[in-house]
Order: C-alpha cells, then sequence, then structure tokens
C-alpha cells in the first residue's frame, strides 16, 4: 500500500471510529433543529396488590430557548390502557442545555378480583409503561415529541392463610383451651394491605368461636402476619359428650374463613387434629 493510500485508509478509519463513538451517546440534537427527547426512563415508585405509582423521567435538548410545558400521557399496563393524564412541567431549558423533568401517575392494574386471581395463577412479570406526547414552546413556535417508556414489574399473588401454630391444653376432663396462630403468609415483594381475617372454629364438627382479626393491618413484603384466636371447649361451650371426646386425647378441628382487602375478598377453609397435651 502506498503512503497516500495508507493516509487515505487510516483517515476513513478515524472517521468511521468516530461515528460508532458517537452513536453510543445520547440522541444528538441537530444544529438549528426542533428540540429532542435525548434521554427517557420509567421506573416504578411502589407497587401493592391492585396499584402502582409510576414516574417517567426524561431530558430535552433545543438549540434555542425554550420551555416545557406539559407532558399529555397514558398508563398502560399488560397493553391496556389504565388511565390518560396531563401534568403541566414548566421546564425551561437553553441551547445545547440539556433539561431533566419527571412526572408521576398512580393508577390501579387490576380491574378486579377475578382479574387479580388471573394474574397471580399466571405468575411471571406484567410491563408497565407511560407513553404520549410532550408540548414544548420555543418563542411562538410549538413542538409536540413523542415518548414512551416500560418496566416489567412482577406479578401480584395471592396471599395465603395457613396455621402457624397450634397447641391444645387440657385443664380438666372436661375443659381443653385451643390456641390457635393464624398466619396470612404474603408471598409479594411489597406490603400487603388486609381490611380484615375473619374466622370460624369447629371442633369435631361443632362451631365454637368465630370473628374478626387483623383489622386495618400491613402485612410486610415475603413475611407472614400471625393472629391469635382462642377458643373453649366446655360443657357449656361444645355440649354434655365433651368429657368422652377430650378423653380420645385428638380433638378434630377445622377454620373457614376470608381475607379481605382492596379488590381482594378470598375464601379459606383449614382442617386437622389438636393433640392434647397433659392436665394442668
Amino acid at each position: 500500500m502506498s503512503a497516500v493510500n495508507r493516509s487515505t485508509f487510516l483517515a476513513s478509519l478515524v472517521s468511521v471510529l468516530f461515528t460508532l463513538v458517537s452513536g453510543c451517546a445520547s440522541t444528538p440534537v441537530r444544529s438549528g433543529g426542533p428540540p429532542a427527547l435525548t434521554a427517557q426512563e420509567t421506573s416504578v415508585v411502589s407497587q401493592g396488590l391492585t396499584d402502582a405509582t409510576v414516574r417517567y423521567t426524561g431530558q430535552v435538548t433545543g438549540t434555542s430557548n425554550g420551555v416545557l410545558e406539559r407532558a399529555d400521557y397514558e398508563l398502560v399496563a399488560d397493553g391496556q390502557v389504565l388511565r390518560k393524564g396531563s401534568q403541566k412541567l414548566g421546564v425551561p431549558f437553553a441551547p445545547g442545555t440539556p433539561a431533566d423533568f419527571s412526572f408521576e401517575e398512580k393508577s390501579a392494574y387490576v380491574k378486579g378480583p377475578d382479574d387479580l386471581a388471573r394474574l397471580s395463577a399466571q405468575g411471571g412479570t406484567v410491563l408497565i409503561a407511560l407513553r404520549g406526547t410532550l408540548v414544548v414552546r420555543s418563542g411562538e413556535t410549538e413542538e409536540t415529541l413523542p415518548f414512551a417508556a416500560s418496566r416489567a414489574v412482577r406479578v401480584p399473588r395471592l396471599p395465603e392463610v395457613v396455621v402457624e401454630e397450634l397447641d391444645g391444653a387440657r385443664y380438666s376432663p372436661e375443659e381443653v383451651q385451643i390456641n390457635l396462630r393464624l398466619g396470612v403468609r404474603n408471598p409479594n415483594p411489597f406490603p400487603l394491605r388486609l381490611d380484615s381475617l375473619t374466622y370460624q372454629v369447629s371442633v369435631a364438627d361443632r362451631p365454637l368461636a368465630e370473628g374478626t382479626v387483623g383489622q386495618s393491618d400491613t402485612v410486610d413484603a415475603s413475611a407472614t402476619g400471625v393472629y391469635p384466636v382462642e377458643v373453649s371447649v366446655t360443657q357449656q361451650t361444645w355440649g354434655p359428650g365433651v368429657k368422652a371426646l377430650i378423653a380420645k386425647g385428638v380433638l378434630p378441628y377445622s377454620v373457614k374463613g376470608e381475607v379481605k382487602g382492596p379488590m381482594l375478598q378470598l375464601p379459606y377453609t383449614l382442617k386437622g387434629d389438636v393433640k392434647l397435651n397433659v392436665s394442668r
């Protein structure tokens, strides 16, 4: 290769490398052209069993003084438009200087109990996105910039009611105290809001106690909320055959009720045996 050809080749190579490096940076703004959206991102600020707060963050760069006036947008989850809105921004920008902005939107991403059950059974993730247009004014000129950014989040999962702890204290041949601790397991990476946990406890097919616990409570992410329930098995509560029942040393029991919360009404049934300890 001659010296002239080698110089031409090296100049071309430098030009190509410069073009590739420039392509890895933020979107360039053409001199004299309209403002441009040079960066964008959607993040999830908070998530619950049925709703989420989503933040859109972006960056606008222009070649003249201007103002990013507002964002007209849609919140989309799993391909469905959940909410439409508009937010005033009022963010000024100068020539060649990126202007950062952001806005948030909170909305339910679950339509109802059936949809919640479907998502829980489906598992995996759901895509949440903010999309729309930005309205930018430079002097007397108004421009609109389309935007769209999404983020995948884990789908909500239904809680599970379990017997966390159980024991039966035999005080006499005709009296047993059952100490039951019901647990509400939250399998989600976010807190679970409860309205209530109802229960009805039966021993040997006879209802003995019912009530409500966990009212207006919150179960932490990936944790279990525990709620104590006490049941007395006596001649007054169970009946005249209680002595023969207690003498067996094992009491069959069942618990049924509902977990209630926002868009949540989940029935449960638990069954088992209580082994009695010695008389106190």
